[in-house]
């Protein structure tokens, strides 16, 4: 059986006490065959991967940043030339399709090209004679040994949301990718010490609760990137903070999709469609409900059900696979009760995904395509975050009852409207309480110079993700004011 391992300091991480001997299985979500195990960190592994990366930050703080930008160039065209291979482990172990595992790599190799031109970011500024020949200077510095924590479904994108744009300005770092899907994480690092990433500064650390709250714990460590649930995104934040270090955490979303009656409704149902049902649901931006306005609700609701029951699901490794498999067993029960407690809650079940399965593999996590309409917004399948192929359709009456709806919800992650009116568009983008705004776009996804996240519970800390943001999460400024007197 294939077995993943802790990468630190460069290789392997090879424990000569023996005490790396908790192991987690890792699934193929399409056949539920166990296919690898994944070594448990505890805290001595944990303290490990910091005094590594500790070390390495000696030198690596003082590198010359054309020598680091250098090494990322040569980084990205490996990745460029092993996208298939990334996008192969991440289907094998997260069940997305392969076109949908490719697009997440591209996704992730936007930032790191992003890092590449880090040079205008990190330079500073100088003000000269403020007074008599004195000079003031604004640099911005690195802080030294970063940690991300990332979650399952896009084993790849995220960690390369985090960790390019940490070494690019200075410091070392420590990954702890998702148990669930490992192996994407390793491939990487080891694509970074082959473009010539000294020892130290990335490495991957697997676990879970132990190795992160020692991780969270230790003082050592200077700060925190996180993705995932918000219970965990509060939990990083806290215990994090209260130990001095600064922390990025996103949590979760439950992003809606406002559809006015003067909507394109066939746009807006291919949008919902794709967005709602893409990687079977399982994303931080997916569109999770809809709201209907006035008399687009029936019309609306009729396109997405037609478009929806046509998506072909199956492996992640079949071409003909439009929709794979959810990420584990104990998920996809989850994600079924959602829809029978919808149904006993009051919502019209359109399209039922329970019982759906492909011949053949009937051992999967599968769970087919689930349009639940009327839902109200007190049922438990509107008031948690489901993360999986299931969307629902709330009706409103207003465009301010539609507001009431979206803004009423705990989640600030991202929203999108889909509307003719250009006014009505505008009004929406001011007023909606989301961190990521959509028109006549269902998913929002920055570019990777802009900055990605929240509001309200789908983030914690001030920062946000890539873009100018992460450089200023990533070092910190320094004011230094000189006086040279005339020799």
């Amino acid at each position: 059986m294939k077995t993943v391992t802790h990468w630190i300091g460069g290789k392997p991480f090879e424990d000569a006490s023996g005490a790396s001997d908790t192991w987690a299985p890792v699934t193929d979500p399409a056949t539920g065959e166990v296919t690898a195990r994944v070594a448990m960190a505890g805290a001595d592994e944990a303290g490990s991967a910091v005094a590594a990366a500790k070390e390495a930050y000696a030198t690596w703080r003082t590198s010359p940043l054309a020598h680091r930008i250098a090494i990322l160039f040569r980084y990205r065209a490996l990745l460029d030339a092993r996208r298939d291979d990334i996008a192969a482990l991440i289907t094998a172990e997260q069940g997305k399709v392969h076109a949908d595992a490719l697009a997440e790599v591209a996704r992730g190799v936007e930032i790191v090209e992003l890092a590449c031109g880090l040079g205008m970011a990190l330079k500073g500024d100088t003000s000269t004679e403020v007074s008599s020949r004195v000079d003031v200077a604004s640099v911005r510095q690195s802080l030294g040994v970063f940690v991300g924590i990332s979650p399952f479904n896009f084993p790849a994108m995220i960690s390369m949301w985090m960790f390019p744009m940490a070494i690019a300005c200075g410091n070392t770092f420590i990954h702890k990718p998702s148990s669930k899907a490992p192996s994407a994480s390793v491939l990487l690092a080891e694509l970074t010490a082959e473009a010539g990433v000294p020892d130290g500064v990335l490495n991957i650390l697997h676990g879970g609760k132990v190795a992160v709250d020692a991780l969270l714990d230790h003082p050592d460590v200077a700060g925190v990137s996180f993705v995932g649930s918000t219970p965990v995104a509060r939990h990083v934040y806290s215990r994090a903070t209260a130990s001095g270090k600064r922390v990025q955490a996103l949590g979760g979303a439950k992003n809606h999709m406002l559809v006015l009656p003067d909507a394109d409704l066939d746009a807006a149902a291919d949008a919902a469609v794709s967005a709602a049902y893409g990687s079977a649901g399982q994303r931080c931006m997916a569109i999770s409900v809809v709201v209907a306005v006035g008399s687009a609700g029936d019309a609306l609701v009729s396109r997405i059900a037609e478009r929806a029951a046509k998506i072909t699901i199956g492996p992640g490794n079949d071409p003909a696979s439009e929709m794979g498999p959810l990420v584990t067993k104990a998920h996809r029960d989850k994600v079924a009760d959602y829809v029978a407690g919808a149904g006993a809650q009051g919502a019209d079940v359109v399209l039922d995904g329970r019982g759906f399965t492909v011949e053949g593999l009937e051992n999967g996590y599968w769970l087919g395509i689930t349009l639940l309409d009327k839902v109200s917004t007190d049922s438990d399948a509107y008031q948690n975050e489901i993360f999986g192929p299931v969307l629902c359709v709330v009706r409103a009456q207003t465009y301010e009852e539609a507001m009431q709806i979206i803004n009423g919800c705990p989640y600030g992650n991202a929203s999108a409207i889909f509307t003719r009116d250009g006014g009505a568009a505008r009004r929406f983008q001011l007023e909606v309480e989301a961190g990521m705004v959509g028109v006549n776009l269902p998913q929002p996804v920055p570019a990777g110079y802009h900055s990605f996240g929240g509001w309200k519970d789908s983030a914690f800390g001030d920062h946000r993700m890539y873009g100018n943001e992460a450089v200023h999460f990533y070092t910190r400024g320094k004011v230094i004011t000189s006086h040279w007197p005339d020799l």
